[in-house]
């Protein structure tokens, strides 16, 4: 694979600064052949915020505090990019309006009740897990720190079910449609692959048995998403990737 789809995917994704030669030659449509990457992204936010997270608690001894960095750390690295989907697809969804106009509330830059509780419940939510997690004694540091690094790989692996054999559920052009529906079945193979491999290594056996039940359950969601907008939107994908982090988190104690 092509490293500048790597650090184009990176570029996109996230506001980690990447030099613009490094990606030079990618074009904007091209951006679907960097889904396989995906899982590498979130390995490397994953593996800075759990770094800052160790740090905090090093510094603080508050696991509190250390818990609110990790969720922190996660938004500024992404700009929320991934939050702002969230909140734009339950105003959509929960409106209980057809298609078109859950589409149009989708659209609509202002935010609505039902983003809003979508966004405090999933910063409670992920906050919570994480400050459960370092305060777990059912596992060794080691593990704790391998887990909080695999809840982003999850999270960006899953997203591809979300793109993989599904249609772009607006009319007109949008940035979700440079994915949704464009990825091959060996890219979309190739993303599942890549995302097991680094959450079996990183977080072993149980990060792998929380990554199944956490694509279980996106898959639901696609099917949901959809049902409700005919296809899926880049606000979906976003949605999907959140989803995908506060699940995986959260399974972790039922596992």
């Amino acid at each position: 694979m092509n490293l500048k789809y790597l650090w184009a995917t990176l570029q996109f994704i996230t506001r980690i600064p990447v030099p613009q030669r490094w990606s030079e030659g990618i074009e904007f449509q091209q951006y679907s052949r960097g889904v396989p990457f995906f899982p590498v992204v979130g390995l490397i936010a994953g593996s800075i915020t759990t770094l800052l997270t160790m740090l905090i608690v090093s510094s603080t001894s508050s696991l509190l505090i250390a818990a609110l960095g990790y969720v922190l750390a996660l938004i500024l690295i992404t700009g929320g990019f991934h939050l702002d989907g969230l909140a734009d697809t339950c105003d959509g969804i929960f409106s209980a309006r057809k298609r078109e106009r859950m589409l149009e509330i989708m659209r609509d830059s202002r935010i609505g009740t039902h983003g809003c509780l979508a966004l405090i419940f999933a910063l409670m939510a992920k906050s919570t897990a994480a400050y459960e997690l370092l305060a777990s004694n059912s596992f060794s540091l080691a593990t704790t720190i391998g887990l909080l690094i695999c809840a982003p790989v999850a999270g960006r692996t899953c997203m591809s079910l979300l793109m993989y054999n599904q249609r772009y559920a607006r009319n007109e052009e949008g940035m979700g449609n440079i994915y949704i529906g464009r990825i091959t079945i060996r890219q979309f193979v190739s993303t599942l692959a890549i995302g097991t491999v680094i959450v079996t290594i990183v977080g072993g056996m149980k990060a792998l048995s929380t990554l199944i039940i956490t694509a279980f359950i996106i898959y639901g969601l696609r099917c949901y998403f959809q049902h409700h907008l005919g296809g899926q939107t880049g606000d979906t994908l976003g949605a999907a990737e959140e989803c995908g982090e506060i699940i995986f988190l959260l399974t972790l104690f039922w596992m």
